[in-house]
Parts: structure tokens; sequence; C-alpha cells
């Protein structure tokens, strides 16, 4: 079994399949931490195709039906897309696969199809919204070892005991439990490790019925108005993706931060760190800040 440095509490697996030692590439679904540093998902994606001696796949999607699309949102996640298909250029052993849905329904099928070659599947384990409910369905679908790892805060969705009644409650219980994991640090930069392995190649099959979105990233993302999405929400001057996180993080720390005690229940005073859209996309970890 795998050598991890990824916390057990931290990985869930989906299925009751093994590691297939045939298989191409490993897979590394990538749906709510969506950036390439301090990710536990990733780098537990990397610690297997380093253990199986095979490049990563990474597959960054994104939908176009999921509840209350927009312009706004599709805008702040393709800044994010475009921000790591760029840091993963030129990465050996990687093969950096953004898709962008034209239309309802047209990414069906694709996971399934890089799945199929795969030694092991590896996805961001999210507790709201959609995911539970896609990861139980692909879980169906993937014939393969199918984990599922929480980057989503500094102490593992899995690590409490109990359900709390109250943000206050749970707040004296972490209060009191967090310095045990503060120490559960994931790597600043886990694709470093793929160096020395060959890139895995995506079947041209797979490329024609599902085409990379990789070219129309990097010239500003495909057309938004061509896209089944609510176009009266539009885009606000908020840039997302993770060069921006970084930025406002490093202005939060310099200018506010000191006010942040006293100052962050007044709107008007501006001291709250204006990090919430970046962590919700997934843009930035916690473990960053």
């Amino acid at each position: 079994m795998l050598d991890s440095v990824v916390p057990t509490a931290r990985v869930r697996t989906l299925n009751d399949r093994v590691p297939d030692p045939n298989g191409a590439h490993v897979l590394y679904w990538m749906t709510s931490a969506r950036r390439t540093t301090f990710n536990f998902a990733l780098e537990r994606a990397v610690e297997w195709a380093c253990e199986l001696g095979r490049g990563l796949v990474v597959l960054e999607a994104l939908r176009c039906d999921y509840e209350w699309a927009s312009d706004r949102f599709h805008r702040f996640v393709l800044d994010g897309m475009a921000d790591n298909a760029l840091d993963a250029r030129g990465r050996e052993g990687l093969a950096w696969y953004p898709f962008v849905e034209p239309n309802p329904g047209a990414g069906k099928g694709l996971l399934a199809e890089l799945a199929a070659t795969a030694a092991v599947v590896v996805t961001d384990d999210y507790p709201t919204f959609f995911i539970p409910d896609m990861l139980s369905a692909a879980a169906d679908r993937v014939t393969v070892r199918f984990e599922a790892v929480d980057s989503n805060g500094l102490a593992p969705m899995r690590g409490t005991p109990r359900s709390f009644p109250s943000a206050y409650t749970f707040r004296r219980y972490l209060q009191k439990s967090l310095p045990d994991y503060l120490g559960q640090t994931p790597e600043t930069d886990p694709l470093e490790r793929l160096k020395g392995i060959a890139a895995p190649v995506i079947p041209v099959s797979i490329l024609d019925r599902w085409p990379s979105a990789d070219s129309a990233l990097s010239e500003g993302g495909p057309d938004l108005a061509s896209l089944p999405l609510d176009h009266s929400v539009g885009p606000v001057g908020l840039r997302g993706g993770t060069r921006a996180a970084g930025l406002r993080l490093q202005e939060f720390l310099r200018y506010r931060l000191s006010e942040y005690a006293d100052e962050r229940n007044h709107p008007d005073e501006d001291a709250a760190s204006g990090l919430s859209p970046y962590l919700h996309f997934g843009h930035i970890s916690v473990h960053e800040i």
C-alpha cells in the first residue's frame, strides 16, 4: 500500500477497488481545491504517481449547468483555471487537462474515459453543493481505486468526533483540538516531485470528443456569451485565481491585519481579508494564510 504523508483522516476511499498496476497514468479530478499548491488531494495523486512510476493527468473541468451558473461565477473560476494551466505548463510527468462544457451534459463520459486507463483516481472531498452526489455517482463508474481527499481546512472534516449544534460549540472544540493538526501541512509545490517521470499522453480520441480549453484560457478564456449561463449576472472587477488570491493575502497582511481584531465587523472600515471568494472556489488554502 502507498506510503503516504497525507494524513489518513483526510483520505476517504470511494469504492472497494485496488490500483491497476497496468494503468497508463494516475488521474486527479480537480473539483473544489482548484490550485496547484498547498493541496492535499493533488499531493496524494502525486504520491501515487511516484509510487507507481506513472505520469499524472489532472482533469479540471467546469460544467455549465450548476445552480446559479452565471457570467460572474464562470469568469472567476476561469481565471483560476488559466492560472493553473500556466503553472502546469512545462512540468515533467504531467498532463494538465482543462475542459469547459459548451453546453449542458457535454462533459458526460469524460471522467469515465480517463479513468478507464488509469491506475488510481484521486479527487477532492467537499461536503456541500453538488459535489457529494457527483462523487457518489462517479464511484459507480470508476473501476480502479478511487479516493477523495479533504483539503478544506486546518483540521480534517473527519477529525471531529460528533456534530455540533452551533458555531460556538464547534469553535470551543476546535480551539482545544487544532494544535494537533497544525503540523500537518500540505506541500507547497507537490508537482515538483514528478521530475523524472514521463508525461502521460491523452488519447486523440478523447481530445477530439472533449476538446481541451488550454488555448482558450491562454487567450482570456472562452467567450461567455456563447455559453448557456445567466448573462444578467455579469463579471465584476474582482479577478479570480491563485495569483489574485496571493496578492489579496499579501495586501491584507501588510495593511489590514493589525486592525482586523477590532474592526472586522464594521464594513465601513474595510478591515476584512477579502479572501472569502478565493477560499470558496479553492484558489487559496487556509494553510497559506
